[in-house]
């Protein structure tokens, strides 16, 4: 057990320390603002203060985890050791910045409560972030500074045995259109036919009738094989399906759909089917728990994990909705025009709710890469995707940490600008599974 000292006890605070050892480093912390009970504690203490006490652990706090609200932060990144901080303190600190500090401020999204350039659809983009900016997005920085906080736990206190968490990789795969020719109902068919000779996509137009026909497998019907490659490589794979009205930026199947529910009941009897939330949900809370009743209708299940659709939140709305309507568990933690942490840790944690200055139930698991942004918003051929996702993958193995990447079902056709990339899928997974041998 490990013994906080501090003069006062916050909920970012609490917040800040559980996911800081607990979750990372498999530590139970209890806090404390009696100096008798501190110093009459033998095992593993630190304090976080603006002075120490004596020649103990110390580690210098800035006014951060003490206050309440949002308020304009200055930041300046500095190099400690082959990793980047934030938030400097004095010499007397044992790490030369306030380590929780600059952790909250990453967790709880900080600058995302504060006004930001949105992009087209009105996201915080990557390019605004701290990470991006001052270099460090695609490392798991909050991971590597517990880590090293730890190497300096053990040096003072050598005969304790730290735990070891286990490295863990997830699949997750978004299921925005789950076909792209069957099922769509007579007129988006015949509109489809109609595009085609018009554009004079005459291929398109004879593949688009053989599967219509059942003479061939609908390119995006990549479920089946999916599915053989977490039973092949023992890999967790989850599926988040959009089960919304069609609109502009919706265009999955009909919900109605017989075989478009027979798909998903299917899918949810080998591994965890998720709410793919649409577009017009970041402030609808209606529509989000009508879709999410829709999904669990097909199921007849509780649904406890989602991934907004084009990755869009609005913090912190869009997440106390999902807070309301009981969701566990949250995937949309990263970006689509880069790859990377965008919360800065490989290590699944709960939303803190700024607004209410509390720790929530929802857990927020996020992810480090996805498909469109290394084809589409990167424009990475193959070869360079793999070498980054591998990249992506090794750091998290350092700290032991959760590895997720998102793909879509559509991308393991063998046409188009994902050619090769159901091969290049099996290689990553071949390649994550040594890391445990």
């Amino acid at each position: 057990m490990l013994l906080i000292y501090t003069p006062k006890i916050t909920p970012r605070l609490t917040f800040t320390f559980k996911h800081f050892f607990t979750r990372i480093l498999l530590l139970d912390v209890q806090f404390t603002t009696k100096v008798d009970d501190f110093v009459a504690h033998n095992g593993l203490k630190i304090t976080y203060a603006k002075q120490p006490l004596g020649n103990e652990f110390f580690i210098q706090s800035q006014p951060l985890l003490f206050q309440q609200g949002i308020n304009d932060i200055e930041i300046n990144v500095s190099d400690w050791d082959d990793t980047k901080c934030f938030f400097k303190v004095s010499d007397k600190s044992v790490i030369p910045f306030d380590v929780f500090a600059a952790s909250f401020y990453l967790l709880s999204r900080y600058e995302e409560y504060l006004p930001f350039v949105k992009d087209k659809y009105e996201r915080f983009t990557a390019h605004e972030s701290i990470a991006y900016k001052n270099g460090f997005l695609d490392k798991p920085v909050i991971d590597i500074w517990a880590f090293k906080v730890r190497e300096l736990l053990q040096e003072k206190y050598p005969e304790y045995q730290f735990k070891n968490r286990k490295f863990e990789y997830i699949s997750t795969i978004d299921v925005d259109c789950a076909y792209i020719f069957k099922h769509k109902g007579i007129i988006r068919s015949l509109g489809g036919f109609s595009k085609d000779l018009s554009t004079l996509k005459l291929k398109n137009f004879w593949y688009r009738l053989l599967v219509i026909l059942n003479l061939r497998k609908d390119p995006f019907d990549s479920f089946d094989w999916l599915l053989m490659m977490q039973k092949r490589h023992k890999i967790k794979t989850y599926f988040f399906f959009l089960v919304s009205e069609y609109t502009t930026y919706d265009k999955n199947i009909s919900v109605r759909n017989s075989k478009f529910q027979s798909l998903i009941k299917s899918i949810a009897d080998y591994t965890s089917v998720g709410l793919h939330p649409s577009y017009f949900t970041i402030r609808n809370a209606d529509k989000l728990k009508r879709e999410k009743i829709r999904l669990e209708n097909i199921i007849n299940t509780p649904i406890t994990k989602s991934r907004q659709h084009y990755l869009r939140l609005d913090f912190p709305e869009t997440y106390q909705n999902l807070v309301d309507l009981e969701v566990a568990e949250d995937y949309t933690m990263g970006y689509a025009q880069h790859y990377g942490f965008r919360a800065s840790t490989c290590t699944p944690f709960y939303f803190y709710d700024m607004e209410y200055e509390i720790q929530t139930p929802l857990k927020l698991v996020p992810f480090a890469t996805m498909d469109v942004t290394l084809k589409d918003y990167l424009q990475y051929s193959n070869k360079k995707s793999f070498a980054t996702i591998m990249q992506l993958a090794e750091e998290v193995k350092k700290v032991n940490g959760t590895f997720i990447t998102l793909n879509h079902n559509e991308t393991f056709n063998k046409f188009g600008r994902f050619r090769g990339w159901k091969l290049m899928y099996e290689k990553v997974i071949k390649a994550i599974n040594q890391f445990e041998k």
